[in-house]
């Protein structure tokens, strides 16, 4: 789905689609891939059918859903570029340790302060989503004077979380090689 929110972002209006409909559409796009994620994972730890795969699949489809996410408001100057490149930087980095670990078949899952992170994450997206919105629908009106300081907070705190979240990653990787 996220493919399709990058479309719609970029080229809803163009394709003559009205601002509140590319913004509805982008809305039921954001809710299906974070509540999916979200009850994905429940479902499968209620079952106890977690494995390798899934430890590696799932956090590399929310990385790619949220950075596509990112990509769409750093262009359009909602989130600060540097925020985007520490995330980026903190992303690859952990991709990197993980195809470290995928040498010695050992899959490294998700950390608490990655899913602190990926918390902040989606909520950074939405109200990003909602600050984009606000520009698009009359209803929403006047709602970037208190949403823009807002935004910029979750971006600040996001960027603080992916550094902490990644040194608790590269802790636990030099644990694993050791053991």
């Amino acid at each position: 789905m996220a493919p399709l929110f990058f479309a719609f972002f970029f080229f809803g209006e163009a394709l003559g689609l009205g601002g509140g409909a590319v913004s509805t559409v982008l809305w039921l796009l954001f809710a299906m891939i974070e509540i999916s994620d979200f009850l994905d994972g429940k479902a499968a730890r209620s079952a106890g059918t977690v494995s390798a795969f899934g430890k590696l699949f799932d956090p590399f489809a929310d990385v790619i859903a949220r950075i596509t996410y990112f990509v769409c408001f750093a262009f359009s100057g909602i989130m600060p570029l540097w925020v985007l490149l520490v995330i980026l930087y903190r992303e690859f980095g952990i991709l990197f340790l993980r195809m470290l670990l995928a040498e010695r078949g050992v899959a490294m899952g998700a950390r608490p302060g990655g899913k602190l992170k990926a918390v902040i994450y989606m909520v950074a997206g939405g109200s990003s989503l909602l600050l984009w919105s606000a520009a698009r629908l009359p209803f929403l009106a006047g709602g970037e004077s208190w949403l823009s300081p807002l935004v910029l907070a979750l971006y600040i705190l996001a960027a603080l979380l992916s550094i902490g979240s990644f040194l608790d990653y590269v802790v636990q990787f030099r644990k694993i090689v050791k053991a």
